[in-house]
């Protein structure tokens, strides 16, 4: 439990600090626009703290880490707000009334951070089985209040804790992954635009499956028709399984990871398309190379790496990569066939990943169209005031003949 707002510490704006930003609904204060004293530098990671402008008024109750640049994070635009497992309640029933608006089934992205007001904290749905990912501090420290409140709210009756990610290093978190709840027997089916995904939710990527890319995975299944498909770091087939989904007469599924591409085919044989499904283990840039080499040619190519650019300083690095993935790719593409390129670093923009996949396909000599831009789904909002929250970019080309 919390202690009363009466006795929570206080931290204090700086005189300088952008206070209007905060009032409008930015949920972040930097290191450098807070009044970090000893007595604040002393606070553990995850503490709850009153936020007051610098003539002292009241703005908030933020959750503090004065080990991240990020030091504090609005939790509750009331400073005097208990954080028990009724906030929580209220805050994952907002959640879920959007989710269940949106899908007829229960397999979504139920929380996205900041978005859905609970800062740091990712919850994704697989039917009975809910994955946290508890990425800030102060979400570790109430985790069991938060695990209750979502049975109670969804009803699941498995919950996973997955403590792994970029993200957690940078609150001083351990990485572990747990089964909080329940019990799990092997992958989950995820039926998702008329295919069936294999999510392994204790050992596999993230919380075990991608829900941003739905939407993106259905325009790009369109446009496949009954043609050839290559699927460049498929991980367990998402654009390659939508694809033969649609009738995609065959679909390549190239990554490097063996575990993922057994749950792709264990994916392709429970649609019944295993027949039309080849995996291929390989470094990404080496299999295009090979393919370029070998003259292969498909009717839509898909490139859906990691974040080559996961923050600033990986910036510069991270385009040049996303520019040699095009040139790398282009090639591979039919007359008249489509490319998709995805992107889902935070600090490359739209603009810059845009220049750099036009700019590779140009180096890939071929001349292109850009027919449409995607995004994360709508169980992935996007808070306006942070433009980080905003992360998934998915470019689809139209290729000369």
């Amino acid at each position: 439990m919390q202690p009363d707002a009466i006795s929570r510490p206080i931290v204090r704006l700086r005189p300088k600090a952008e206070a209007r930003a905060i009032r409008h609904g930015f949920p972040w204060v930097y290191s450098d626009e807070l009044v970090l004293d000893r007595r604040s530098k002393a606070l553990e990671p995850g503490t709850l703290a009153v936020l007051e402008d610098s003539e002292r008024r009241e703005m908030g109750l933020v959750t503090v880490n004065p080990n991240s640049r990020i030091t504090a994070r609005m939790l509750d635009r009331d400073p005097g707000a208990r954080i028990d497992i009724g906030w929580f309640k209220a805050r994952l029933s907002h959640a879920l009334a959007l989710r269940e608006r949106l899908y007829d089934q229960p397999f979504y992205r139920l929380v996205h951070a900041e978005a859905d007001g609970l800062p740091g904290v990712i919850i994704d749905r697989f039917g009975d089985v809910a994955v946290i990912q508890p990425n800030a501090a102060w979400a570790e420290g109430l985790l069991p209040a938060l695990v209750e409140a979502l049975v109670a709210v969804t009803g699941v009756t498995s919950v996973v804790k997955n403590g792994s990610g970029r993200a957690r290093a940078l609150e001083g978190l351990a990485e572990e992954t747990l089964l909080l709840r329940g019990g799990l027997d092997g992958p989950v089916r995820v039926p998702m635009n008329g295919a069936l995904y294999m999510a392994d939710l204790m050992g596999g990527q993230k919380t075990g499956l991608y829900f941003d890319q739905r939407d993106n995975h259905a325009f790009a299944a369109r446009l496949a028709g009954q043609g050839r498909v290559l699927d460049v770091f498929s991980h367990v087939g998402g654009f390659a399984l939508a694809a033969l989904a649609a009738g995609a007469s065959q679909a390549l599924a190239v990554d490097g990871s063996e575990p993922a591409l057994a749950l792709a085919e264990q994916g392709a044989a429970a649609m019944g398309v295993g027949a039309r499904f080849e995996t291929r283990q390989a470094d990404a840039f080496e299999a295009m190379e090979a393919l370029g080499a070998d003259g292969a040619r498909f009717d839509l190519v898909v490139c859906d790496p990691p974040a080559f650019a996961p923050h600033r300083k990986a910036l510069e690095a991270g385009l040049r990569a996303y520019e040699r993935i095009a040139k790398l790719a282009a090639p591979l593409v039919a007359p008249g066939g489509y490319l998709v390129l995805c992107s889902c670093s935070h600090a490359a923009d739209l603009a810059q990943f845009r220049a750099s996949s036009t700019r590779g396909i140009g180096r890939g000599q071929r001349q292109a169209q850009l027919i449409q831009t995607g995004f994360a789904g709508p169980d992935h909002p996007m808070l306006p005031q942070l433009a980080e929250s905003g992360y998934l970019k998915a470019l689809t080309y139209r290729l000369d003949g």
